[in-house]
């Protein structure tokens, strides 16, 4: 049976019956988890299992758990990571600081039930990168990104945990903070390369999720979410063939309903519509979407067949080294 095109939030620590019920029917593929949904490990090891229990299935569960401002599981009851660009530049082996963090952060989250983190963030950091954006990056240069967010991404997969690489086709250039505006990037088509370089460098990877962003040369009009000349790129260029999620339709970079937004992407080439804010009325006009069409669901499968199982290890030990880094 093919899932519904979409991947949904939730209001808060529990489901309401509501909640439940649309669940039941809209058969959505995922769900992604918020600070609003986090308060206990008990709790949500709770939430965790009502939402898989609404739709009868090991459903993937999504959360941003990157360090620095975008981490949702916080302490006293998770461990607290530094933002990834101040990690790297501090530490005497970031390759291995990066592994050790991405085994840390799986060990917080497959503690609740959760197995899919998007991370790592591919985007390139730049002079001009919105602050929104930049510490959240991996490095200013496209080698160091590529070989952070694999030691990150192989980090993870050893404690259990699927990665969602971002934003693609490159987001580093953005100068506009795309939960508020929409980002124009005017450089050319043969600069632009350098920013699909991690990419490509991680194309064998299940998921990704795309930018809320405008490259001119590659298509002026339409942000590359919408757009199916940037999936072309996603696709054929970088060369991934994994299941592709927009970023969250509610951001503001986009205009429209977050119907029309969501119809939009799946029109341009996406696969599966992210709708992170957990409004009810909003959900329900996201499923009228309808289920992802054969080649979606088949990208679907695959990814969630493709998550990990964790490797025993000593935690303690990892945490040890992880701080001596």
């Amino acid at each position: 049976m093919n899932h519904g095109a979409y991947i949904l939030g939730c209001a808060g620590l529990s489901l309401s019956a509501q909640e439940k019920a649309f669940f039941r029917d809209a058969n959505p593929w995922g769900f992604i988890l918020f600070a609003r949904n986090v308060d206990t490990p008990d709790q949500l090891s709770r939430l965790t299992q009502e939402l898989r229990d609404s739709v009868g299935w090991r459903a993937p569960i999504l959360i941003d758990q990157e360090g620095g401002r975008v981490q949702r599981l916080r302490a006293p009851a998770w461990r607290e990571f530094l933002p990834p660009l101040d990690d790297i530049a501090r530490c005497d082996d970031p390759a291995r600081s990066m592994w050790l963090r991405g085994r840390l952060i799986a060990d917080d989250l497959t503690g609740v039930g959760i197995d899919v983190n998007c991370a790592p963030t591919l985007d390139i950091a730049g002079a001009l990168t919105h602050p929104f954006l930049r510490n959240r990056c991996y490095g200013s240069d496209a080698k160091t990104v590529a070989a952070m967010g694999r030691a990150m991404v192989d980090g993870m997969a050893a404690g259990g945990v699927a990665s969602v690489m971002k934003h693609m086709p490159g987001h580093g250039r953005g100068t506009a903070d795309s939960h508020k505006n929409l980002p124009r990037v005017t450089v050319s088509r043969a600069e632009l390369a350098n920013d699909f370089a991690p990419f490509q460098a991680l194309n064998d990877l299940p998921m990704a999720m795309s930018a809320h962003i405008v490259m001119e040369a590659i298509d002026p009009d339409l942000p590359a979410t919408q757009s199916p000349a940037c999936i072309k790129v996603i696709r054929e260029d970088i060369g991934f063939d994994g299941l592709l999620m927009t970023d969250d339709v509610s951001m503001q970079a986009l205009s429209g309903t977050v119907q029309t937004r969501g119809a939009l992407a799946l029109a341009a080439g996406c696969d599966v519509v992210l709708h992170c804010n957990g409004d009810l009325a909003e959900m329900q006009s996201i499923a009228e979407l309808g289920v992802m069409c054969h080649a979606a669901q088949t990208r679907a499968d695959l990814a969630a067949d493709s998550r990990p199982k964790p490797l025993s290890i000593d935690i303690a030990a990892l945490e040890a080294e992880f701080q001596s880094l």
